[in-house]
């Protein structure tokens, strides 16, 4: 089983209708946390945001780990109380094996996140 490493993004606060908006860079990833919150994938500067307000920083406090979809699925049946979302790709939040995690699915692979200090917790707990 992979072990997570450190996850590099970018976080952004700004209003609902300038984050629907954005120009995001090519590949990058995008999970909404909440309306007005978004964490990419990919190095994003505060031009791509149009909000004069628009907080726009580097972010370096979470750990991820790509797992092949079945495996996921498996972890997630055994680990996970909430209903995992049917579509593909989707993005979801909750508690997965009493850690917090966001989770990104995509057909073949599932992207697990957490907070870096759960990373050695993630690990041990999708084994």
């Amino acid at each position: 089983m992979p072990a997570p490493e450190r996850f590099t993004g970018t976080r952004i606060v700004a209003s609902a209708p300038s984050i629907d908006a954005a120009a995001w860079p090519e590949g990058a990833l995008v999970f909404r946390l909440a309306p007005d919150e978004a964490l990419v994938t990919a190095a994003v500067t505060s031009s791509a945001i149009n909000d004069p307000h628009a907080i726009v920083e580097r972010e370096t406090g979470f750990s991820s780990v790509w797992l092949d979809h079945v495996t996921a699925i498996d972890v997630l049946e055994r680990e996970c109380g909430w209903e995992l979302p049917q579509e593909r790709p989707a993005f979801a939040q909750g508690i997965v094996a009493g850690l917090p995690v966001k989770v990104w699915f995509e057909r073949d692979r599932v992207l697990f996140i957490v907070a870096s200090p759960f990373a050695v917790d993630l690990a041990e707990r999708l084994r």
